[in-house]
């Protein structure tokens, strides 16, 4: 048998609902309820089985519960709770042969041949895959470091002494090396304008190669970008008589954080000058090597010479100095410097499970040494 709810408003529920209707920002499907009159389905454009179930909510209930919505349970998953690990286990895979990613279709289909479903939507294998961040169709390229021993020697040494208070007498300086293509326009550019963007020609000439050396002082706003032709150890001896005599004739030793490359060593200022002067700069060089896979220690690397300068053609040696020389003066002018937060202690803490690992007799002896020095 049909029920015929009646509805009644007292006084304080008519203002309510006038209230709500007279202004503010309420879902439209809440303002539809709170117009009540015989008319409602053709004034509101509702289904009568609305207004019965809005006015049976009412009596039975109170105002609250006839503008609230009822549980909506909706559809159930597709995916089982053993299926959905499957689905991520299938996405973290190498990809059928013949393509080079997996996309939501492969997956679907994958899902449909391993399981019992006789299909899978491309938006169930998307939310799934999301629920577990999960984008297979992209890929990072990373070095990816060995870390033992010398990885963790070589990067505490450089976080130690980046965490030491400036001394003026012993500077840290990064260093770092970077090759540039020389590339010219074969056709004019034409210049932006109202309506319309700078638009460049997609052939071009490639008029060579050039080298950066970037140096920059870790404890003030001080860097110096020098142009080569190349990057040999003569090249690289240059700089280091350059840092010693003309950048820090006055520090008494100058630490040098820098990549392990061949040139990159003392030997390479006694390939290229004499032996006496050789010797006399590196008595005030000190070379602190960043592990290899780990140019992120140095923070030359931090440096945004390239987004700011060199994300463009540069047709010439002569045009490359210059533009390089006009960022560098207006870094320093600025007063740039890099904030460096990485410690020690924090790459312990972050970086622990990575760090070598003594055996059980090391790690015993190790204890027996340490209770000895105590007592």
């Amino acid at each position: 048998m049909n029920v015929r709810y009646r509805v009644e408003l007292d006084q304080a529920e008519r203002s309510e609902l006038a209230a709500l209707l007279s202004g503010g920002k309420h879902a439209a499907r809440k303002l539809k309820r709170a117009t009540s009159d015989e008319a409602i389905a053709r004034s509101v454009g509702v289904g009568g089985s609305t207004v019965y179930r809005t006015k049976r909510r009412f009596v039975l209930g109170n105002l609250a519960a006839a503008l609230s919505e009822e549980p909506r349970p909706g559809a159930s998953r597709k995916l089982s709770g053993k299926e959905e690990p499957l689905l991520v286990a299938t996405a973290c895979s190498s990809p059928p042969a013949g393509r080079a990613r997996w996309t939501l279709e492969l997956l679907a289909g994958e899902l449909v041949r391993l399981t019992a479903h006789e299909r899978v939507s491309r938006e169930t294998v998307r939310r799934r895959l999301a629920e577990n961040d999960l984008k297979p169709w992209r890929k990072d390229m990373w070095c990816i470091p060995q870390v033992d021993g010398e990885y963790v020697a070589r990067m505490e040494d450089v976080l130690d002494l980046y965490a030491e208070a400036p001394d003026p007498k012993r500077p840290v300086i990064c260093f770092d090396e970077s090759p540039i293509q020389l590339i010219g326009e074969v056709r004019q550019p034409i210049p932006a304008r109202s309506g319309q963007i700078e638009r460049y020609d997609c052939e071009y000439r490639r008029n060579g190669t050039a080298n950066l050396f970037v140096f920059l002082d870790v404890h003030r706003s001080w860097r110096k970008v020098k142009v080569t032709e190349r990057r040999a150890a003569k090249d690289f001896a240059a700089c280091m008589r350059e840092l010693t005599d003309v950048h820090y004739p006055k520090a008494e030793r100058i630490r040098v954080v820098l990549d392990n490359l061949s040139t990159h060593s003392a030997g390479a200022l006694y390939q290229s000058l004499p032996a006496c002067e050789a010797r006399r700069m590196l008595r005030r060089l000190e070379f602190h090597y960043v592990p290899k896979h780990a140019s992120w220690l140095n923070m030359v690397e931090i440096e945004i010479l390239a987004k700011q300068c060199l994300d463009r053609r540069i047709k010439s040696h002569a045009k490359l100095a210059a533009e390089t020389a006009a960022w560098e003066k207006q870094r320093n002018a600025a007063r740039a410097r890099i904030k460096w937060m990485f410690t020690t202690d924090k790459a312990r803490a972050k970086m622990g499970r990575a760090y070598p690992k003594l055996d059980a007799k090391s790690a015993s002896s190790q204890r027996v040494k340490t209770s000895v020095q105590r007592y």
